[in-house]
């Protein structure tokens, strides 16, 4: 499976988090299929103003959920979040950043890549750009 998934850059889709794992298939990855019917596709890096934004909205990620493997999050994890509802917090001005390298690919069915890259967090493999 994720030999052949990518991500919004067309690259290698990258893992997002494992403290806690995350990813529809709880694998650390934003993977996708025909299951994930949310599209679980957005690297995003936990803020209190994000997850203060999707309790609003209904979507409750702080409050553990032992039954569905779902911790609770706080702000620094990461976690593939719903590409409609990540573009929901960005239209209410609360979007959390983005890990582009292990954002997935299909997100770009529902979030333009402009939007993204105004909230990338990725660090580059070359850091010589950044001094």
């Amino acid at each position: 499976m994720a030999d052949a998934e990518r991500n919004v850059h067309g690259g290698e889709l990258q893992e997002c988090g494992t403290d806690p794992v995350t990813g529809f298939y709880r694998d650390g990855c934003c993977h996708t299929g025909p299951q994930d019917l949310g599209s679980h596709t957005v690297c995003a890096v936990m803020t209190e103003e994000f997850l203060a934004h999707q309790r609003s909205v209904g979507n409750d990620l702080v409050t553990p959920r032992p039954e569905w493997q779902f911790p609770g999050l706080a702000p620094g994890d990461r976690w593939c979040v719903v590409a409609a509802r990540w573009l929901q917090a960005h239209h209410d001005g609360a979007a959390a950043p983005v890990v582009l390298a292990a954002t997935h690919e299909r997100t770009l069915e529902i979030v333009p890549m402009e939007i993204l890259r105004g909230y990338a967090v990725d660090v580059p493999d070359d850091l010589g750009g950044l001094v």
